[in-house]
């Protein structure tokens, strides 16, 4: 069945958001992140102790693309 919507006020939409008015049968976003943390940077839990003396993390990548988000339904 249509809908029938009146005045539509969008203040802002996330970067993996969608905004939709009308008929839909499924939607799905999509998004992908790269991160880069040194070692022991995800670390959880109480009382954590963590040494890393020389501790570097390399960020240099040299492909262009990692894991394209176009036309991935």
């Amino acid at each position: 069945m249509p809908a029938i919507v009146g005045a539509v006020n969008v203040n802002s939409i996330g970067n993996s958001g969608i905004f939709h008015i009308g008929d839909v049968f499924q939607m799905s976003p999509v998004s992908s992140a790269k991160t880069f943390a040194g070692s022991g940077s995800f670390n959880t839990g109480d009382y954590v102790s963590v040494s890393n003396t020389n501790s570097q993390t390399n960020t240099y990548d040299q492909d262009i693309n990692d894991q394209p988000v176009a036309l991935n339904m």
